[in-house]
């Protein structure tokens, strides 16, 4: 086969790849396909280059497209899917193409998704996979929620309109929506013509429907004087040329309702409303909130003067005077809680990634604003051009002074003031001992927790003894280990294996997602994975006179007059998949059927000689064949001879057409190549007494007839297993507290450096600069 692949399939490969890559636009259809289907297309059409390797081979077609594993039961998706690592997302156009090449499975619909707007103020284009489910309900009927999906796209005006239909409104009525964040906190959703994603609604979020009076009020305007408050988002809109321009700072501005505090209360305990998922947000703003010298810095109104509106890092002043204002809310001593909606808006104006109402990292939010506060108020104006100088054996004092005095002629805020320090690093050369120390500042740390270095792994281990049950074992094995470790953990709990006759794979849906080579990495393996080690009485996947063959069970479907694609079978896989080690090259038919019967003997009966089991007693006994079965007993049995004369007991139903060959011939089960999938045939295998052509890329399937796997197959005895005494044992117990020191010490550790952090190194008798080697011990102190 050529390099690339047929024409066909480099035709395939490109079309789609144009499809995948198309520019989103708002309103165009998008479709989503199973991640793991979609890599075996990869493999199969020479996609990536690096796994060109199979390209056109039968083995790995990945057969009808199967979307299965992102439901979670018929038709719900699973929750928390992501791109590329779940599904891909493809144009509705390629969906089309793939549908008309491969098929679908049958029943399936294909999950189509909408590209939309996504941003409060930078807007990009994205594919809506989740829709926005709202709790519905009457300003009457606070208790009766009836949940209801939106797209994000979707406006006020039609968000009430679908209410006014769920709660049997007059279409004349006129209606106010009101957004209930808690037991006793109402804001009101206007204008109608604002996306529901502009509106800062969330999934989960409950919406309330309250009809006028037939006398023109408002029956929640009656209730203000009691416990509920009410905050209106009017005040709240905030328009892009207005906040680039605007200077001075005023709560309707930015949106900061609150409530009056109660007795008692003092400033600073105060609380911040959950916008949606902003918990993340709120969090880091009670912790700058406490920085009493930053806290003070801008209760003074020091800020002021020292605003950089025109720096072009900094954010035009806006998270500076959001900021300010949201401390002078929260210090008030006048409010028990505030909405910070105001500083989300801004905060979402210059990072996108904040202005949604998805959960995000109270780190990554931290240090943006620690970042935009810094810039915003850089005393600063014009940074000039610092050269830096080699250390030239100087003592550490007066390279540190002399490294953060070059900083602080570029950046000289309270934040700096307040936050920033000093990294010392240090690099030794392990060739030429060259020392390199170098002073970089920092504004924050992510430090490492300290964690186990080993782990707990359960496996299955499937013995090359038939009669054996599969033994269950929790292995413990180095963290960053690999298969190696882990055969060697398993052969200390079963000394009789010899670790290098073991070979590990991970079973998903009754079929080899993967097998593992010695040298891959144990952090591949999840917690979740079934990972069944088998023994084989071999240590050479490449022996010579043995192969070992993946071999899949399967049993006929009913044909249903759905969708059906000839060049696949109707079947299913069911049961453990299993490994059979045969003769390389002297493997008949008859060796093999032998061989995985032997295997599966110990939940397998085999019939008596004289017991025709395919018949259907109670119509053979009418004198009538059902039509169906013996079309089913016809395919398998001429897939077991191979011939198309074989036993066909759909003769007229009649006994006497059948000979004693006829008889001899039907068997509970029949022999397939497959690709790697179990989904597609490959080829049928014949029973002619002759070798089989079989490599290290066959797969076989094992077709069961429907009435053999019901009488003979004991599905309750083939899922038994034993379990080790490991079972049972426990890693050391997980320390109840981590200290910060212990991080520290972790992060300030010398570590080796490999290939990909290579560093240069000036010598005094080199004209050039020369790459240090492998193996530079890295040392990082911290200095206040």
């Amino acid at each position: 086969m050529a390099e690339g692949g047929t024409p066909e399939l480099k035709k395939e490969k490109d079309i789609i790849d144009a499809l995948i890559k198309q520019q989103l636009i708002k309103g165009n259809v998008w479709c989503l396909i199973d991640s793991r289907w979609f890599k075996q297309w990869k493999q199969y059409v020479g996609y990536d280059t690096w796994n060109s390797g199979m390209t056109g081979e039968s083995t790995t077609n990945p057969g009808p497209i199967d979307n299965s594993p992102l439901f979670d039961g018929d038709i719900k998706l699973k929750e928390h899917l992501i791109d590329e690592l779940d599904y891909q997302l493809i144009s509705k156009e390629g969906w089309d193409k793939m549908v008309s090449w491969y098929g679908t499975i049958e029943n399936q619909e294909p999950i189509v998704r909408s590209v939309i707007e996504s941003g409060m103020f930078v807007k990009h284009c994205k594919v809506e996979v989740y829709f926005l489910e709202l709790k519905l309900c009457e300003n009457t009927e606070l208790q009766m929620l009836v949940p209801k999906q939106f797209s994000r796209a979707d406006t006020i005006e039609q968000l009430a309109k679908v209410m006014k239909e769920e709660f049997h409104i007059s279409e004349n009525t006129e209606v106010r929506l009101w957004n209930k964040y808690m037991t006793n906190t109402f804001e009101l959703l206007k204008p109608s013509h604002q996306t529901l994603q502009d509106a800062g609604l969330y999934t989960g979020q409950m919406i309330v429907v309250e009809q006028k009076n037939d006398d023109g009020t408002w029956p929640r305007d009656s209730n203000k004087s009691q416990s509920s408050k009410f905050i209106s988002s009017s005040n709240q809109s905030m328009s892009l040329s207005h906040t680039s321009t605007r200077s001075s700072t005023s709560s309707s501005y930015y949106g900061y309702d609150s409530t009056l505090r109660g007795h008692g209360s003092k400033p600073g305990v105060c609380g911040l409303s959950n916008l949606g998922n902003t918990c993340f947000m709120n969090s880091a703003l009670q912790c700058m909130s406490n920085v009493p010298s930053l806290t003070k810095y801008f209760l003074n109104d020091l800020w002021v003067d020292e605003l950089n509106e025109d720096n072009p890092l900094g954010m035009k002043g806006e998270i500076a005077r959001s900021y300010a204002e949201l401390i002078k809310q929260m210090w008030s001593g006048k409010c028990s809680y505030v909405l910070p909606r105001g500083f989300k808006v801004a905060v979402g104006h210059f990072a996108p990634q904040f202005s949604g109402f998805q959960q995000q990292d109270a780190q990554e939010l931290m240090a943006f604003l620690l970042d935009g506060l810094h810039e915003d108020l850089n005393r600063i104006k014009k940074k000039p051009y610092i050269e830096q100088k080699d250390t030239d054996d100087r003592s550490d004092q007066v390279i540190a002074e002399e490294s953060w005095g070059n900083y602080r002629k570029r950046n000289d805020s309270v934040i700096v003031d307040t936050f920033h320090g000093q990294l010392k690093s240090t690099l030794i050369c392990p060739d030429c001992s060259k020392v390199s120390v170098t002073f970089d500042p920092f504004c924050y740390l992510s430090l490492p927790l300290p964690y186990k270095k080993e782990r707990q792994i359960e496996v299955f281990l499937i013995s090359l003894d038939p009669t054996k049950k599969p033994v269950q074992y929790k292995l413990i094995v180095p963290k960053n280990g690999n298969i190696q470790d882990l055969c060697k953990s398993l052969n200390k709990c079963s000394p009789e294996i010899h670790h290098e006759k073991m070979v590990v794979t991970d079973v998903y849906n009754h079929r080899f997602h993967k097998v593992f080579s010695r040298d891959d990495g144990l952090n591949s393996i999840l917690d979740r994975d079934d990972i069944f080690i088998y023994e084989v009485p071999v240590t050479d996947g490449n022996d010579p006179n043995t192969l070992i063959l993946p071999v899949y069970l399967r049993v006929k479907k009913e044909k249903t007059s759905g969708y059906s694609n000839s060049q696949y079978c109707t079947s299913q896989l069911f049961g453990q998949p299993l490994l059979i080690a045969v003769p390389r090259k002297q493997c008949t038919y008859e060796y093999l059927f032998s061989a995985i019967l032997k295997q599966i003997g110990r939940y397998v009966q085999e019939p008596a000689e004289a017991d025709e089991w395919w018949k259907d007693k109670k119509h053979e006994a009418n004198g009538d064949m059902e039509v169906s079965e013996s079309s089913d007993t016809e395919d398998m049995t001429e897939g077991a001879t191979g011939h198309a004369n074989a036993s066909t007991p759909s003769d007229e139903g009649s006994e006497d057409n059948e000979t004693d060959e006829d008889r001899k011939g039907q068997r509970m089960f029949t022999l397939q190549l497959v690709n790697s999938y179990g989904s597609a045939e490959v080829q049928s295998i014949l029973e002619d007494g002759q070798p089989l052509k079989l490599n290290s890329r066959s797969y076989i399937a094992v077709d069961w007839h429907p009435k053999a796997k019901t009488n003979f197959y004991d599905e309750k005895a083939a899922e038994e297993f034993e379990t080790h005494a490991s079972i049972h044992q426990r890693l050391l117990p997980k320390k109840t507290a981590i200290q910060l020191s212990e991080c520290l010490q972790l992060f300030t550790t010398v570590e080796t450096l490999g290939e990909q952090d290579l560093w240069y190194v000036n010598h005094p008798t080199l004209a050039s600069a020369t790459a240090c080697t492998p193996g530079a011990d890295h040392h990082v102190t911290i200095r206040a």
